[in-house]
Order: structure tokens, then sequence, then C-alpha cells
């Protein structure tokens, strides 16, 4: 591969969750790398500024960026967006998506076993919470692929973390989630592999995100990590999509199925 084929310039990357914390983080990183990016959130009037911000960002890097604000977990909006990015690509010199990014964070965040019903998660926040945070993975993946906006040297990342493999309060819906999401990961990595796309997980350690803020009792996590941590800091979402643009590049192309850590060395230590 001579140095033209593997730069990013002119490229596109599709971000899931693209408006707040990882996804943000992302998309200013892939758009100084010279990447053009689609971006999908879903944000209320009162939040949408967020979202704005990072299309600036995005453009004043030389970058274009589409953007949709909608629900990623729906099908028939899925199957909209799907069809804009498809006639977006058609005449590119790119034609397919090289670096999609899944980061959607949203769930319940209930115990399961509480004194009354109405306090715990309930099955449909259970299938609310592994549709939007797991499925919604493969769901988006079959969809592009049949569109053939997913072709030889495209790469996907989803998003889990240590949650997947550890019990906390208010976290057992999510736990779950990031379980499914890795076991999803491992599957279409290993479809997928004839036709040339590596699809992998990262697993950031602790990131001051809105996602950890809505965790109750999220503060004694951070404290816990900023003083067992070896480098005594949290990990940020510029580290994580530092390491996407890394990730992107065209030459790395034999990494597939697995789970990364982003976490300076988090997972490795024991916290007790």
């Amino acid at each position: 591969m001579n140095e033209e084929n593997a730069s990013l310039k002119g490229r596109w990357a599709l971000i899931l969750g693209a408006s707040s914390g990882f996804g943000a983080a992302t998309a200013r990183a892939v758009a100084q790398a010279g990447m053009n990016v689609f971006g999908v959130h879903l944000d209320p009037r009162r939040s949408i500024e967020q979202a704005e911000a990072v299309i600036a960002d995005v453009e004043a890097a030389g970058s274009r960026a589409i953007f949709f604000n909608t629900n990623a977990a729906d099908a028939r909006r899925r199957a909209r967006v799907i069809e804009a990015i498809a006639a977006t690509l058609r005449d590119a010199e790119y034609p397919t998506i090289h670096l999609m990014v899944h980061t959607l964070a949203f769930g319940s965040l209930r115990p399961y076993i509480t004194e009354s019903s109405e306090e715990a998660t309930t099955e449909e926040q259970m299938d609310m919470t592994l549709r939007v945070m797991a499925h919604s993975l493969v769901y988006w993946t079959q969809d592009l692929v049949r569109a053939n906006l997913l072709g030889p040297g495209s790469r996907i990342y989803s998003m889990s973390s240590m949650g997947s493999q550890r019990a906390a309060p208010h976290y057992g819906a999510v736990s779950a989630a990031k379980a499914a999401l890795e076991a999803h990961t491992r599957q279409l990595a290993l479809e997928l592999a004839p036709r040339g796309i590596a699809v992998n997980c990262l697993m950031p350690g602790v990131t001051d995100t809105p996602a950890l803020r809505a965790i109750p009792g999220h503060e004694k996590i951070i404290e816990t990590v900023l003083t067992h941590h070896p480098a005594h800091r949290l990990t940020t979402p510029e580290d994580v999509a530092r390491v996407l643009v890394a990730l992107a590049d065209p030459r790395v192309t034999w990494i597939s199925g697995t789970s990364i850590p982003v976490d300076g060395g988090e997972a490795a230590i024991s916290i007790a």
C-alpha cells in the first residue's frame, strides 16, 4: 500500500452517538486526521448546542460533517440515515465507510431486586437497554453491509468497559448490554472476515462522560480510580479518540474479534 492510499484524508467515518463523550471526541480527532464525518446523535433542543459545536469543529478542520439528530435504535430512522449516507457516497472518491464507531450509551440504571416492583428494572427497560447499547450494533452493521457501504478495509469499533465483567449497584442491565456487545463484536468479526471488514471492541477505563455521571454513586467510582490508578487520573475521551485514529490507519488490517483496553493500566491493577 502506497502512502497516498494509507492516508485518511477524504475517507468517511460514521459515529453513532456523535454529540458528546467518546463520540464527540472521536469526531473531532478523525476530522483533524482528514476524515469526513457522518454523525448520528439524539439531542433535544436544550442540548443541541453540543452537536452544533462538534459540527463546527469538524468543519473548522477542513472536513465535511453530515449529522442526523435521530434515534439510532429505531429501524425506520436507521433506514433513512443509511439511505442518505448512500446518496452522499454514491459518487464519492471513497464510496464506503472506512471507520464506524458505536458509542450509544442509554439504558436502565435500576436494580434488579427491590422491595417494590416499581423501583426494579422492568422487562421493557431491560429490552431497551440491550437493544440500544448492544443489538443496535448488529442491526446497523447488517444494513450497511446490505447497502454496500462497508467493504474491504472498513473497520468497526464498539465501546465496552470492564463493567461487562463486573457487578456493581444499579449497573445490571448496562453490564448485560456490554457483555452482549462484546459477544456481538466477536460474531460480526467472524462473519465479516471474508469481506475484509474488521470488528473490534474498545474497553476504555473510567471516563468522566455523561454516561458515567448518570450512574448513581459515580462520585465514589471516580474517587476510587483516582486513588488506585497508577497514573492517578481518569481516562479521557481524547485518550480513546487518539487510539481510534491510530487504528483507523488503512495499513492496520489484522486486528479483529477482540476487546482492546484503553485505560492506562487500570484493568491490570486490583481495586478492592
